[in-house]
């Protein structure tokens, strides 16, 4: 046997095995599962989160518009009253309470001068706290309601948002926690303006 054959059968008993290999099938299934499964995970994780943070967010845009039209049907409101709002807000969150017992909610009456420009008249906040000092100049008024006398209440919410399912365990609570915000600016209903006796 010349040295060329022994070469070529050795390549031959090299590249055998190899072929053999290649031309196996099995366990193919549970290589390409390997390989998509992260993905897939992550999809559903995703959407979840994102299902459940939009959920959240429209629930804020309800109580704080909702808020605002219950406090612009009335004449005048005091802390108690105010302080009812914040139970308006948590059957708005059900089944969602453990965000709405975090909310911040912050109502404001704001009287326009007669040259347009918005001036606090009253403030409060879930705490019965004054967020705002009397006579400040507010920002933030959409101009089509910048009318000279006449009369806003603004409401802002805003509620922490956990996401349940990304990196628990891993990453810190603050970490994992956004802010959803809205504020919302309504006219009165009833009369020039809306008084609060103990604001």
């Amino acid at each position: 046997m010349d040295a060329t054959t022994k070469a070529t059968k050795a390549l031959t008993g090299i590249l055998m095995p190899i072929r053999r290999l290649l031309r196996d099938r099995a366990g193919v299934g549970g290589v390409e599962f390997a390989i998509l499964a992260p993905i897939l995970i992550s999809l559903y994780i995703t959407c979840f989160e994102l299902t459940i943070g939009f959920s959240v967010s429209k629930r804020v845009t309800k109580a704080t518009a909702t808020i605002a039209d219950l406090i612009t049907q009335q004449k005048s409101v005091n802390e108690t009253y105010l302080g009812t709002m914040v139970n308006v807000s948590n059957a708005i969150f059900v089944p969602y309470n453990s965000s709405a017992a975090k909310l911040t909610l912050k109502v404001t009456g704001i009287v326009m001068d007669g040259t347009g420009v918005p001036k606090v008249a009253w403030s409060w906040d879930q705490l019965n706290g004054r967020p705002y000092a009397v006579g400040a100049t507010v920002t933030g008024v959409p101009s089509d309601m910048q009318v000279a006398n006449s009369f806003l209440i603004r409401v802002e919410m805003s509620v922490p948002h956990e996401l349940l399912m990304f990196l628990p365990g891993i990453v810190s609570a603050e970490t994992r926690s956004i802010t959803i915000a809205r504020t919302y600016f309504y006219r009165q209903r009833v009369g020039d303006s809306i008084d609060c006796s103990n604001c």
